[in-house]
């Protein structure tokens, strides 16, 4: 910028936009000083460089308010983490699906985890029915990276589903659409079950 252009000739285009040509840096330097403006090098990988007379405070500061315009329209996406246990009951499990229900509705991300301790490592299996339950209980959902075990803890990633609002939700395993009453069932512990004779 300025008296920072070290280079002989510069391409220069003048403050309405015009192409004013090839000139000697000095003559550009001078041209821009004419003007009350400032000579900013805008394309320095070009042969010769290009440079513009502009005023470089006004040119910063609609760049800041652009970028701070754009930063306002961007949604930032969250990520919050739901945590299950291995035997978790069906009140608790219903209140866990109603927060996640609310995180998916505001666009964030959910990570799902259940952490095993003791010997529930040996029941990882059950570990996965009960993220594959809880990703049926959210039709609103997409699973985003399916339940994998890391170290103690079986992590599953979901993310709010993309598309048409009309669209109807996913189905279950068992042809129905998914919810909690068909999760309640699915994770209730028979109470007055009898042992076949």
């Amino acid at each position: 910028m300025n008296g920072q252009i070290r280079d002989r000739e510069v391409r220069v285009i003048g403050a309405d936009g015009s192409q004013l040509g090839i000139l000697q840096t000095r003559d550009a330097q001078r041209m821009a000083e004419e003007a009350d403006l400032d000579l900013v090098k805008i394309a320095p990988q070009a042969t010769p460089p290009v440079v513009k007379i502009m005023d470089y405070g006004k040119y910063r500061f609609e760049q800041q308010k652009k970028e701070k315009e754009a930063r306002k329209n961007q949604k930032i996406v969250e990520t919050k983490e739901i945590r299950l246990s291995l035997n978790i009951d069906v009140g608790d499990f219903n209140t866990k699906v109603g927060h996640a229900k609310k995180f998916l509705a505001a666009g964030d991300k959910l990570k799902v985890s259940i952490r095993f301790r003791g010997r529930e490592m040996a029941h990882a299996s059950q570990g996965l029915t009960v993220h594959k339950n809880f990703a049926a209980a959210l039709p609103g959902a997409v699973i985003e990276r399916q339940p994998k075990l890391e170290g103690r803890q079986m992590i599953m990633y979901l993310a709010p589903e993309k598309g048409d609002p009309g669209k109807k939700p996913k189905k279950s395993a068992e042809g129905g659409e998914a919810g909690p009453a068909d999760t309640k069932q699915a994770n209730a512990k028979p109470a007055d079950a009898k042992p076949a004779e």
